[in-house]
């Protein structure tokens, strides 16, 4: 017998896409816990808290996008292609366990796997493919001999920062420490897309980040960013793990997915990460195994090279942000 699937504080825009990822026609959509039976499973977004009434017996899974996402930012409603579906927690929330970790802490890989891991990652590199795959104008660096540092901004409203970071939780604090970490760097920063776009507020006192870098890139191209870079500095940004991906050297000020596994510098070691992964075993964890992914042909379930191929396609028919969506970011905006 199936166990009954209900799902909480999705919007109606989002609806179709849990029953897509799900692969279920019969979720059941709720306004309050008490409207869920025992013994059956709860869909949360994200770190949503608990609905208030909920039994006993609930199982709860939250839902996040996958790392491989769409042509243009969810913010500016993009249709992903990739979710994860978590039953032990969120990969973000580093403060308890979740599939995500499990998997890195305790699988074994076959050599087929990572050989398919490899040429996954050798192709998103190759491709130029990041998370959102915005079209960015072409950036020279300016750092003359110096070493070349990028930090990653993000959403400081973002749960991944409340539930990640250990003892900085703003741009400004991270961009801060870089600056007295690597006094004779060449520091860029590089604010989230999102806040570059309008979509979100920026962060507390993120107007003084040229105090402490010498550039603040908005639209520069991440891919070319990676390229060219020495090293990247993140609190939690997925920025880190796409540098990873490139064999950059990646210092974590708070504590991602891919922090703890030995591939990156940790200001913060995680006490549960004990494991020393290859980055290829990083990489089938956290792109072969854990996400689920969507074909936009079809809405079909596709493996992550056919979500890739999907990804050149879609991004070779849309260079550009849609003029449309321009016009509808001032409806989007969140403080």
């Amino acid at each position: 017998m199936t166990t009954p699937l209900h799902a909480h504080g999705f919007s109606l825009r989002k609806r179709a896409l849990v029953r897509a990822f799900t692969g279920r026609r019969d979720v059941r959509f709720v306004r309050r816990g008490q409207d869920v039976p025992p013994g059956a499973q709860l869909l949360l977004w994200g770190a949503a808290p608990l609905p208030s009434g909920l039994p006993e017996g609930v199982r709860i899974v939250r839902v996040e996008d996958g790392f491989l996402r769409s042509v243009g930012l969810g913010a500016d409603l993009v249709r992903p292609l990739s979710w994860v579906l978590d039953d032990q927690g969120i990969y973000f929330d580093a403060r308890r366990p979740s599939a995500l970790e499990q998997l890195l802490q305790h699988a074994s890989f076959e050599a087929t796997e990572l050989q398919r891991a490899a040429a996954l990652r050798a192709r998103i590199v190759q491709a130029g493919l990041t998370k959102y795959n915005l079209a960015a104008a072409p950036w020279q660096p300016r750092a003359h001999g110096r070493p070349l540092v990028l930090v990653a901004g993000q959403v400081e409203t973002d749960a991944s920062i409340a539930c990640g970071s250990v003892d900085i939780a703003t741009n400004l604090g991270l961009l801060q420490a870089v600056r007295q970490a690597r006094p004779d760097a060449h520091i860029v920063y590089k604010p989230h897309p999102d806040v570059a776009a309008g979509l979100r507020g920026a962060g507390q006192g993120e107007q003084e980040a040229h105090r402490f870098c010498d550039e603040v890139l908005r639209e520069a191209a991440l891919p070319e960013l990676l390229r060219q870079v020495d090293e990247v500095h993140v609190l939690t940004s997925l920025t880190g793990f796409e540098a990873l991906l490139r064999g950059k050297r990646v210092t974590c000020w708070g504590q991602p997915f891919y922090a703890g596994w030995g591939l990156t510098e940790d200001r913060h070691p995680h006490p549960r990460r004990s494991r020393r992964l290859a980055l290829d075993e990083l990489v089938a964890g956290a792109l072969l195994r854990y996400p689920v992914y969507l074909g936009r042909s079809n809405g079909a379930r596709c493996t992550p090279e056919q979500a890739l191929d999907e990804l050149l396609q879609w991004r070779a028919r849309q260079p550009a942000t849609a003029r449309w969506r321009r016009w509808l970011r001032p409806l989007l905006a969140r403080p």
